[in-house]
């Protein structure tokens, strides 16, 4: 009778409980859940990253980028998926962490075809050991990462190392965030499907800039993970940015701001130099250095 007891017509945890054993607890969807793929489906959009790596490359170099090097890689999701997008592509990753670095070997690189697969090396590394010798065409900072240099000095100790390791022609890619609402203490909550994002600026220091972020996950059972991720950086305003990178040996550096819909007056999701920006609450934009 379908793994019941002949005759009870009870389910397996009635009968359980009867004979003095406790009933399983169902695991709730926290307790389930991996907080990198939820970090990969939240924050991440490898497609659109590798889309703009390439496109602006190719804008300012007339060739096609080939080795690519991503920075504080976690996951090594944009390392994967820049060898996804052309046979001749290969990618380095480079984080301080074993552990997510173990992660990223045992789920995005086994995901790959073999050949692929070969094409991505990930390296235990701090990013400003200029952990790689080959002369890259392209480095990445993304997810405001080189936000943990919270000095004028380790920023540009920083800088200096990825400048060493570009080819004479190789471009450094960054991602920053801000508005008047990144300097407030607040929480912003977005739907995925299946969970809530939660982004919390839980503490802003206007005198130092240092700013302590958190990221939750809130699930459908009402389960929680709180403080998945944390980070306790500097927040780096543009000008600052630009002129450390310059600073670093860069010869150019730009701001690549949103395109925004005159009708709408929403982003496309298109992103274009320019030396003027919106007073938005709340942006994000690349920053583009030229070797």
């Amino acid at each position: 009778m379908h793994g019941y007891n002949a005759g009870s017509h009870r389910p397996p945890g009635e009968n359980s409980q009867m004979s003095g054993k406790p009933a399983r607890k169902r695991k709730s969807m926290a307790a389930q859940a991996d907080r990198h793929r939820l970090y990969e489906a939240s924050v991440q959009n490898p497609k659109e990253e590798c889309r703009f790596v390439r496109r602006t490359f190719r804008s300012l170099r007339d060739r096609p980028a080939r080795l690519l090097r991503e920075d504080f890689c976690g996951t090594a999701a944009v390392c994967c998926q820049w060898v996804k997008r052309n046979r001749d592509n290969q990618a380095i990753g480079v984080d301080l962490d074993p552990d997510v670095l173990d992660w990223a070997r045992e789920h995005n690189l086994a995901a790959l075809k073999p050949e692929r697969r070969e094409r991505v090396r990930l390296v235990q590394e701090d990013v400003t050991a200029r952990p790689t010798d080959e002369p890259m065409d392209v480095v990445l900072a993304m997810n405001f990462s080189y936000q943990v240099f919270r000095t004028r000095d380790r920023l540009r100790e920083y800088f200096t190392s990825v400048h060493a390791s570009l080819a004479d022609d190789g471009v450094f890619f960054l991602d920053a965030f801000g508005g008047y609402k990144a300097c407030r203490e607040i929480r912003e909550v977005t739907r995925h499907k299946g969970f809530h994002y939660i982004w919390e600026h839980a503490r802003y220091n206007p005198i130092s800039g240092e700013i302590l972020c958190h990221i939750h996950f809130r699930f459908p059972d009402g389960s929680r993970i709180k403080q998945a991720f944390t980070y306790d950086w500097r927040l780096w305003t543009l000008p600052e940015l630009q002129e450390v990178l310059i600073e670093a040996g860069f010869a150019r550096a730009r701001v690549y701001w949103e395109e925004v819909d005159e009708e709408s007056g929403e982003g496309t999701g298109r992103y274009l130099p320019t030396g003027t920006g919106n007073a938005d609450p709340g942006w994000v934009c690349y920053v583009v250095a030229e070797k």
